[in-house]
């Protein structure tokens, strides 16, 4: 098992864990082992910068067991604020990962999100691409907050499934909101791989190896979903820049330990 130790560093106002695969599933493993009910998210520049706008969106980050750099700008984010060797950890791929550890230690999952065709094409997937992996169960909430009584009914249906972990994908900000809400409640480890969903199930395709290295993920969804996406990255990944450009120019001018104490969010606490 990995180092339980975590690096870690705030960009903008949102905390991004140093990590890996082999490390963030350690950590899941851990949870698990001990039963823990908690949940990590997969944090990209959307999620940043929801974070930055909506300090209650925030204080949920700040409550998760784990945050990755599922983004390729908060990758170099974290490398520019000193930890040189950070890789990314993206959700689809930590998502992956976990299930063929699963597979392994026949460790029970569950979907949770997308619609149900969606959750019939994404399971064949995983159980064909991960053999023996169990899929305790699968459900594909309505489009709509949910009564007191449905939340309730959902939390007990995967209680009752025995999954260990739980995946979620309901977008950003809903399926951080869901685990945090629920968080104490579902008796598992809840990850959330938002696009995850689509890609596994074939209905959206992922962008090139090569554009994700070069972190030009973002130019080829926006060129499969622009009505959808166009403020997410004409609006928002303009303002991170200029945004973190900022931060980055005050951790070389004024050091790192200085620039960590002009980086502490609302409640005092600084990483």
């Amino acid at each position: 098992m990995a180092e339980l130790n975590l690096q870690a560093r705030r960009i903008l106002k949102t905390r991004v864990d140093a990590t890996s695969y082999a490390d963030a599933c350690d950590r899941i493993q851990t949870w698990v082992a001990i039963g823990r009910s908690c949940y990590v998210v997969a944090a990209n520049v959307h999620v940043v910068m929801t974070a930055y706008w909506d300090s209650q969106y925030r204080r949920i980050l700040d409550n998760a067991a784990l945050v990755t750099s599922d983004g390729m700008p908060l990758v170099i984010g974290l490398r520019l604020l000193g930890i040189a060797d950070q890789k990314r950890v993206y959700g689809p791929d930590l998502m992956l990962a976990w299930c063929d550890r699963a597979a392994r230690l026949h460790l029970p999952i569950y979907l949770y999100g997308g619609t149900a065709p969606m959750l019939e094409k994404m399971a064949a997937y995983l159980q064909n691409r991960c053999p023996g992996l169990a899929i305790a169960g699968t459900y594909a909430p309505p489009f709509r907050p949910l009564t007191a009584a449905e939340a309730a009914a959902d939390v007990e249906r995967i209680n009752q499934s025995g999954a260990r972990v739980v995946f979620v994908g309901l977008g950003c900000p809903k399926q951080e909101q869901w685990m945090h809400r629920h968080q104490g409640q579902v008796n598992a480890v809840m990850v959330g791989v938002g696009a995850a969903f689509s890609f596994f199930s074939g209905e959206v395709s992922q962008a090139p190896r090569w554009m994700m290295r070069l972190g030009l993920e973002w130019l080829y969804r926006f060129g499969q979903e622009p009505g959808r996406l166009w403020k997410r990255y004409l609006i928002n990944n303009p303002m991170f820049v200029l945004l973190f450009g900022a931060q980055v120019a005050r951790y070389r001018i004024f050091g790192a330990q200085s620039a960590l104490k002009l980086d502490r969010d609302g409640s005092g606490k600084s990483v």
